[in-house]
């Protein structure tokens, strides 16, 4: 593992801002490829920084300046890659909208960055008509432009293309890059800020051992920090990657032997889906040697059999910079998250910020040695930055527990914990339980009203290919299995379960629709 990340020294500029970088490695190596698109196009590195080049004269054009919020709500492809670099050029802040955002959550997320200008695909930017555009004066389209939208000035693609600006903006590893916004499952979205030596940091921390030979894929949107990540990877390590819209389980090992992916991150039930496949005589015919999977669950040791490829975990958020990191073949327990990386402090506290003993659960909060590793606020938002950095520790809103021998272990959100006859109970590991069952590919665990007071257990599951969900046996295999008071009272099956683009559970929506008529219930 690369010792860049663990010292408190903060990196130079031409290590971790991404100007100076793709200038380098246009430089040194200017023939190899960067970018690998869905459509088996690429760019090399001399290529790249000529179209970032031009698309930043595009944006100079439209009055970008140094510091200000620029708004991209694109898929992904490479316009995103290279709107988002030329932005970076300039020295102004890249500001991804998630693609499912409508109605309240994406006036909520406009008025809050304050940005004039957005770049957008043109069906999304229809969407922008029912709400308060706020300070949105300039829209540039990629596709036709809707009609007349009150005061919006429109402006084609190719406005973009622009006199070259030579020189990158003079910009520093404490300047914010981007800004990504929370996913908004217990409150109104948050704009993390996150500088250069936050993304570089975190990123490193994950991927130190990554190098110039190897590919990453990137299969989460570039407006999340999983997505984003993959792209500044590559440029750290003078490595490439390949980006395709989204993941797909059955397309998956197609991909990766048609990209030469060595290097990815499996996220939730991504892991899952692909161990639950059948199994096929090319197994083990791939690129790929590295897996990140988050989390690791007993998936781990049957993914790294099957593939013969080596598995990774880690502990992150948009906020923080990759805290707790496990190496592979350590024996490490199932559903750790490894233990605390050098550079880092790490706490178990209660709701006072007093700590627990180990084997107890409290709230992970963290501190790092290096200055502006980790977000420095909430964009236009100091009551969330002032709660969050309270007495001086940022506060994840995370449950873990710690073992004797410093392995860490996610309990749950705190705000996601289920109440049941005063025993609280993790989802997480209800969930792990039930996704053990073969029949099942996934599962989410969420508490009900009780009649009772407080909750009851409801898992909603969805079955693995080709299989069905008995209900009552699905119950006798989990009795032995789990504490009597976490056995779930109710379960749903569905053919799949709504997630977010970043492929999360979208467990507020299965909680609003409650115990439905096909809702099993073992009591009933």
């Amino acid at each position: 593992m690369s010792d860049i990340w663990t010292g408190s020294a903060v990196p130079s500029a031409d290590a971790c801002v991404t100007g100076p970088l793709l200038e380098r490695y246009a430089r040194e190596t200017p023939d190899k490829v960067f970018a690998l698109f869905e459509d088996g196009s690429s760019w090399t590195y001399e290529q790249t920084l000529a179209i970032v080049q031009k698309m930043a004269g595009g944006l100079r054009a439209l009055g970008v300046a140094q510091g200000d919020y620029v708004n991209v709500w694109l898929p992904n492809g490479r316009e995103a890659v290279a709107v988002w670099l030329a932005i970076n050029w300039l020295g102004a802040i890249y500001v991804p909208i998630n693609l499912a955002y409508r109605g309240n959550i994406l006036e909520h997320v406009v008025a809050n960055g304050q940005a004039r200008l957005m770049i957008a695909q043109s069906e999304l930017a229809e969407r922008l008509r029912t709400i308060d555009r706020a300070c949105l004066t300039d829209i540039v389209t990629l596709g036709d432009a809707p009609e007349a939208m009150g005061d919006i000035r429109f402006h084609k693609w190719e406005s973009l293309d622009g006199p070259k600006v030579a020189d990158p903006a003079k910009v520093m590893p404490w300047d914010v890059q981007m800004v990504i916004y929370t996913s908004g499952t217990t409150g109104p979205s948050k704009g993390v800020l996150v500088t250069y030596c936050h993304s570089y940091t975190s990123i490193n921390a994950a991927f130190g051992y990554v190098g110039p030979d190897d590919r990453y894929l990137v299969a989460l949107p570039l407006f999340h920090i999983s997505g984003t990540g993959g792209v500044l990877l590559a440029l750290y390590s003078g490595a490439s990657f390949a980006l395709i819209t989204q993941f797909s389980t059955s397309n998956f090992w197609r991909v990766v032997r048609e990209t030469g992916t060595t290097c990815l991150v499996l996220l939730g039930v991504m892991a899952a889906f692909l161990a639950k496949e059948a199994p096929r005589d090319d197994d083990r015919d791939h690129p790929l040697r590295s897996v990140m999977m988050v989390p690791y669950t007993e998936d781990a040791a049957v993914f790294e059999s099957r593939f013969g490829c080596e598995v990774r975990t880690c502990f992150n958020m948009t906020e923080i910079s990759t805290p707790l990191v496990a190496e592979p073949g350590g024996n490490l327990p199932v559903s750790s998250c490894g233990t605390v990386r050098a550079g880092v402090e790490a706490r178990l506290v209660d709701a006072n910020d007093v700590d627990v003993a180990d084997g107890e659960i409290g709230e992970l909060i963290l501190r790092c040695d290096r200055p502006w590793s980790m977000t420095i606020g909430y964009l236009n938002n100091p009551e969330a930055t002032a709660t969050a950095w309270r007495n001086g520790w940022f506060h994840t809103g995370d449950a873990f527990r710690r073992d004797e021998g410093g392995n860490y272990f996610f309990v749950d959100r705190i705000k996601d914990a289920i109440r049941r006859r005063g025993e609280n109970i993790s989802s997480f590991e209800v969930e792990s339980d039930v996704c053990s069952h073969t029949s099942i590919r996934e599962a989410a665990a969420i508490g009900v009203p009780s009649p009772f007071g407080e909750e009851e257990v409801m898992v909603v599951v969805a079955p693995a290919p080709g299989e069905k969900i008995d209900p009552k046996k699905l119950i006798e295999f989990l009795e032995p299995r789990m504490a009597g008071f976490m056995l779930p009272r109710y379960i749903r099956t569905m053919d799949d379960l709504p997630k977010t683009p970043t492929q999360k559970v979208q467990k507020h929506l299965l909680r609003a629709e409650g115990i439905t008529t096909d809702t099993f219930d073992r009591l009933g």
